[in-house]
């Protein structure tokens, strides 16, 4: 695949996000025997290794599950993968049970909630100024 975004060692579709179970090590390894499609299940961010940070600090990330062996990972969002998936699985997992939240709990990842909607905006496309006088929006880094 080309690199896109800083993204290097991307393993899923920029339309649909799902991935294919490809790395047992570590990110970009290559060395999983599993192979099988890895659903995108939430999103959450990367844990900053500086122990100042806040929780919710870190890059934007996909959460995936295999539908081979059940391992959880994170993976980094692209700059070409599709904004409306990416809301698409962020909405159904604001509707999740208990259930994900048991099974993510032991992996560390934290699911970003429905009260996160507005960091999920902001790092996708930056703060966003609405200037009513005028009617339109800018978009701010």
């Amino acid at each position: 695949m080309p690199v896109v975004a800083g993204v290097q060692n991307r393993n899923h579709c920029p339309a649909c996000l799902w991935s294919r179970h490809m790395d047992w090590l570590e990110a970009g390894d290559r060395l999983s025997n599993c192979r099988a499609p890895m659903q995108p299940i939430g999103l959450t961010t990367k844990r900053s290794k500086n122990k100042y940070a806040r929780e919710r600090d870190g890059e934007l990330m996909l959460i995936h599950r295999c539908s081979g062996c059940a391992k959880i990972v994170i993976n980094r969002i692209g700059g070409d993968d599709s904004t409306a998936a990416i809301f698409e699985i962020f909405d159904s997992s604001c509707d999740s049970d208990v259930l994900l939240y048991a099974e993510l709990d032991p992996s560390g990842v934290s699911l970003l909630t429905a009260d996160d909607r507005d960091l999920v905006q902001r790092r996708l496309f930056g703060e966003i100024l609405i200037d009513v006088e005028h009617e339109f929006m800018v978009f701010a880094e």
